[in-house]
């Protein structure tokens, strides 16, 4: 997989910014089982799609007022609550973007306070603008077409102890719809995030309520988390531990609602890049992530000036039985163990890469019993 993007960013004066950024991602096999080429297509080094990552406008201060505005498609990476709710636009094409069509409205009310007010629109594949060099059938972005209106209050009153508090109403089309995607879908979300820091401790933690309509039946959902990390600044390669805990309701077969978690915008690789296909296996859409409780701890280290290490043991449960199918045994909550460990290196401030590898003892929740095994070595190039 190859991906390359180039941007450019245009300011006038000190109250417009334009923004444009184009990405390419093709793939090139090294192998490929002959059952499932297609055509010889399949098989070439073929640069076949340039689109629009991102492509917005900034206003600062608009009618001198304490207001930003960002009209556009844009990026919200790691913006709001570690990405436990908004952190993907484009689930179904992988990592080529992650961007949302969106108008986003910044109110700084004061030092420490600040409300967003977001409203998206992201669509099943490309409607809005052009797709450079497209010789295939359109590359879907979306299970199917997704709106959404979010409030969004961030506070730092207190240095050590930063909140957010957030209303989120999504509405999920069923055109093309499939698993838990399958139906109409009007989701309410309501919750906060927190972090508490007593050096060198830090309590962090979300909490998240869900309630709405799926098709014809009533929905209801509960999600969270809550780590304990500490830093080891003093150690030999400052090492860094986290212990955390993690749950997303599941449906229960014999209720007549649907009590399945709705992750709205984060169906990107949360816990795990190998678990998160492992979760559309069971879902029938692609990174899914409901229907869980898992212990985690990790911990990583600065090996040297340009390595870092990170290794983490994932105890994962379902919080709900599941029907029997092919894929599910639907007599056990027992997911499986998780095991996981990255290594960065930086050659210089703008070349790095890592390996990643990410090993499942599956549990009786499956069944098959075998185990999976994924790796993946990425060269990141910036200049």
């Amino acid at each position: 997989r190859i991906k390359s993007s180039f941007w450019g960013q245009l300011s006038t004066e000190e109250m417009y910014t334009f923004y444009l950024k184009m990405t390419n991602e093709f793939r090139a096999y090294t192998y490929f089982p002959p059952s499932l080429i297609k055509t010889d297509k399949d098989m070439r080094f073929d640069i076949n799609e340039m689109v629009f990552d991102n492509f917005y406008m900034d206003v600062k201060n608009v009618f001198d007022m304490p207001v930003d505005i960002r009209l556009g498609r844009q990026d919200f990476l790691g913006t709001y609550g570690e990405g436990f709710l908004i952190m993907d636009g484009t689930p179904q094409d992988g990592s080529r973007t992650f961007y949302f069509n969106a108008l986003k409205a910044a109110w700084r009310m004061n030092e420490t306070n600040g409300l967003d007010f977001v409203y998206i629109r992201n669509t099943r594949d490309e409607e809005y603008l052009p797709v450079i060099n497209e010789d295939k059938a359109p590359q879907n972005l979306n299970t199917t077409d997704e709106e959404a209106y979010v409030l969004y209050w961030k506070n730092k009153d207190k240095e050590n102890l930063p909140f957010e508090a957030y209303y989120i109403y999504k509405r999920e089309d069923d055109e093309s719809g499939r698993g838990l995607q399958g139906e109409k879908g009007i989701i309410n979300t309501m919750g906060g995030f927190g972090k508490y820091i007593f050096d060198p401790w830090t309590l962090r933690g979300q909490m998240a309520g869900q309630f709405g309509s799926y098709g014809e039946e009533d929905r209801q959902g509960m999600g969270g988390y809550l780590y304990l990390d500490k830093d080891f600044k003093e150690m030999t390669w400052t090492p860094k531990a986290s212990l955390g805990y993690m749950y997303l309701s599941g449906d229960d077969v014999d209720s007549a609602e649907n009590e399945a978690w709705d992750p709205l915008f984060s169906r990107y690789p949360w816990i795990s890049e190998l678990y998160v296909l492992s979760m559309g296996r069971d879902t029938g859409v692609t990174g899914y992530w409901t229907n869980l409780m898992a212990w985690r701890l990790e911990t990583t280290f600065k090996t040297s000036e340009k390595t870092k290490l990170l290794l983490a043991y994932n105890y994962l449960r379902a919080a709900e039985e599941t029907a029997t199918t092919t894929i599910l045994s639907g007599d056990s909550l027992d997911r499986g163990h998780l095991f996981q460990t990255r290594f960065d290196y930086a050659f210089t401030k703008n070349i790095t890469a890592y390996l990643l590898v990410d090993y499942l003892l599956p549990g009786d929740f499956y069944v098959d019993d075998d185990s999976m095994l994924f790796t993946r070595v990425e060269l990141q190039v910036k200049f």
